[in-house]
């Protein structure tokens, strides 16, 4: 494949100045698939004019990694018609020269991180062939899983005196923060979220919770009191496993758990994996409140509210609350896919080590779910009640979902397959059984992974309850049940139940 790079991947990964050791995973991938990596020649001229001059220098001698287009493609009118009410500099006059390469098909795929591009591409219509670092890893690690040399291991809590300073890991906050190891010998007794890769950190998450007195003087705006839960610190490293919504599936659970106001960070955005957590903070409604002074410079404060409210259209915005105003579906799964879609609702009778998160769609929040359900009047905001399948007393109820989309009328089997890939527990090879196992074809329901039961109840429990009336004639599909229906699940799975906002 030709794969062109944009201007700020390569920035980030010939920046001197700049620790970036994680970016080298995509590069390795490149190399190991034989892609070609090319770069635009309004790259070169904006690398030019970039303030840092040993970012210039530093590229002018690692020109030789890439391959420059050497012919620009003639400006399509499709192109022209959408970005002209979107180009205001000459930046964003860079980046639809950029997109009108790919457009033009002189190149198979783009990486980019810029939002901007990622839009333009959508409405060219061209969005497949467009991935940010993280989806083209995700890609290539779901394609080639012989080539992944490394196994993820599941989220664990640690202490951060069992953690090593000197881990290469670490590199990144001591440089942004001139007393971390200091913070971090204080912490020594306090818990951390990690993720290893062999002995190897990829990720952490610290959480603390803040009291209304606590002080917010060096933050400007100041934030008046409240109780808030304080993401202290928060990275992880490209590596394709959507392990940053892992780790924002576990602050909000906390968020809920200590009942707080709302949820903040403080981040910088000098690297390019704080730039892409900032992307998927604001993608779950965080908003930047201001800024924070320290001796490391000022950092971004991003701020989420707590407040119950459900948008019923954009779920991800208040997750994890939602409205029974729309329709709620018990949606049964096999238990062979259960575990692997849902490791946080695994039973007592399966071993967590047979579901380390090496899969982008075991650590996902947004996740897809296959049908040919008759039903298909499912919307955005819906509720769906994930029940196990097992017979009168294995079978239970385990986990709640939010839809956030169904694609239906999928045109071909590729689409069907690139559609399901990232967030589905199926192989390609599965998926394509799927899609020519009857004549009817499969649709797909987009759903945001809430809630686990902390109690299971079974069949038997939910006949008696009146959920399933008739266990001689078992819901298939998506079923639609009633608003006590899933109150008395609630009451009876010992849930919490301040999720429901009405």
């Amino acid at each position: 494949m030709k794969i062109l790079l944009d201007t700020n991947i390569v920035i980030h990964r010939e920046a001197s100045t700049v620790v970036n050791e994680d970016i080298g995973v995509l590069f390795k991938w490149l190399d190991n698939l034989h892609h070609t990596k090319f770069i635009h020649a309004v790259t070169i001229e904006e690398i030019n004019r970039h303030q840092d001059p040993d970012v210039r220098k530093s590229f002018e001698v690692k020109l030789g990694n890439y391959n420059i287009l050497k012919t620009k493609a003639p400006m399509a009118d499709a192109v022209l018609s959408v970005t002209k009410s979107l180009d205001k500099d000459q930046n964003d006059l860079d980046d639809t020269m950029i997109i009108n390469e790919l457009y033009c098909e002189r190149v198979d795929a783009l990486i980019t991180e810029d939002k901007q591009l990622i839009n333009k591409a959508a409405l060219l219509g061209i969005p497949d062939k467009v991935y940010t670092i993280d989806a083209f890893l995700e890609k290539v690690t779901k394609e080639n899983p012989d080539l992944a040399d490394y196994k993820v291991l599941s989220v664990r809590k640690s202490l951060f005196g069992n953690l090593d300073i000197s881990d290469e890991f670490f590199a990144s906050f001591i440089e942004d923060y001139p007393d971390y190891e200091k913070w971090f010998n204080k912490k020594a007794e306090e818990t951390v979220y990690v993720c290893l890769s062999e002995s190897n950190i990829i990720a952490l998450l610290y959480l603390k919770i803040e009291n209304k007195n606590d002080d917010y003087s060096d933050i400007n705006p100041i934030m008046p009191p409240k109780k808030r839960l304080k993401i202290g610190s928060f990275k992880v490293m490209l590596n394709g496993f959507r392990l940053g919504e892992r780790f924002l599936k576990i602050a909000f659970d906390n968020a809920l758990r200590f009942k707080v106001d709302e949820v903040y960070v403080t981040i910088f955005d000098k690297r390019i994996e704080q730039q892409r957590l900032i992307n998927l903070l604001e993608e779950y409604g965080f908003y930047r409140h201001g800024f924070k002074k320290g001796p490391g410079g000022d950092e971004n404060v991003y701020i989420r509210s707590c407040e119950r409210l459900a948008n019923r259209l954009k779920p991800k915005l208040t997750y994890p609350f939602f409205s029974t105003a729309g329709s709620i579906f018990f949606v049964s799964i096999y238990p062979e896919y259960h575990t692997e879609l849902f490791p946080d609702s695994i039973l007592r009778t399966e071993s967590p080590m047979d579901y380390v998160e090496n899969e982008p769609h075991r650590n996902a929040i947004s996740k897809v779910y296959i049908s040919r359900s008759f039903e298909r009047n499912i919307r955005a905001g819906d509720v769906l009640i994930f029940y196990r399948t097992g017979g009168y007393h294995k079978g239970v109820v385990t986990t709640i979902g939010i839809v956030e989309n169904l694609i239906d009328n999928i045109p071909t089997e590729a689409d069907f397959i690139r559609l399901c890939r990232k967030r589905s527990v199926f192989t390609d090879k599965q998926l394509a059984d799927h899609w020519k196992y009857k004549k009817s074809k499969p649709f797909i329901v987009e759903f945001l992974y809430v809630y686990s039961f902390p109690k299971r109840i079974n069949l038997q429990r939910l006949n008696e309850l009146g959920v399933i009336p008739d266990i001689t004639d078992m819901p298939r599909g998506f079923t639609r049940i009633t608003k006590q229906n899933l109150k008395d699940i609630l009451r009876e799975c010992q849930s919490d139940e301040s999720i429901v906002v009405d």
